[in-house]
């Protein structure tokens, strides 16, 4: 009797099976059907928090440029600055000594020992001064203000007089020379 109460019950949970089957592929059915929509709301959030996060991290490293680039314009000039106050301090130095002494040639001295430390700095800083003497006319660094005739064919094409000197600053012309040029 036992064989067929166990027939009995393979036939009950083998009638059972295909009926709890097909209520569980409907549910698996319906749960895939919500994954790949909840998978892809899922991502798309994911994504949008990215997209965000990169939008607010690029904000703030704009905007971190700028002020520091603002700064930079503001205090830029700080180190050329702070080299050419001993140079004002000697400027002083000398007025003051210059009110104690009636010697012109101490005066002069004094002034020419000035204008050549204050040379000395602005070399530091990367100035220098653009040759004008017995040089080619250049376009890139002179400007001619003067054209003088009748100088002979040596010196035609050539610097005659510098009626203000030029500068540049690491090879970039700041100011140019203002030049006489001989035709």
């Amino acid at each position: 009797m036992k064989e067929k109460d166990i027939n009995i019950e393979d036939e009950e949970l083998t009638q059972e099976t295909p009926e709890a089957t097909e209520e569980q592929e409907e549910q698996e059915a319906t749960a895939e059907e919500k994954d790949p929509i909840e998978q892809a709301q899922d991502e798309i959030a994911e994504l949008k928090d990215k997209y965000l996060r990169s939008v607010a991290e690029f904000d703030n490293y704009r905007k971190r440029t700028l002020k520091e680039r603002a700064e930079l314009i503001l205090n830029g000039g700080e180190k050329v600055l702070t080299a050419i106050l001993p140079v004002v301090d000697d400027m002083e130095r000398a007025i003051d000594n210059g009110q104690k002494t009636d010697d012109p040639q101490v005066l002069r001295e004094g002034m020419e020992l000035i204008y050549h430390k204050l040379l000395k700095v602005l070399e530091s800083q990367g100035i220098s001064m653009i040759a004008t003497e017995d040089a080619d006319f250049d376009t890139d660094v002179h400007e001619a203000v003067a054209m003088v005739p009748g100088m002979g064919d040596d010196k035609k094409g050539k610097v005659i007089d510098c009626l203000q000197k030029g500068y540049k600053l690491n090879d970039k012309v700041i100011r140019h020379a203002k030049v006489a040029v001989g035709q």
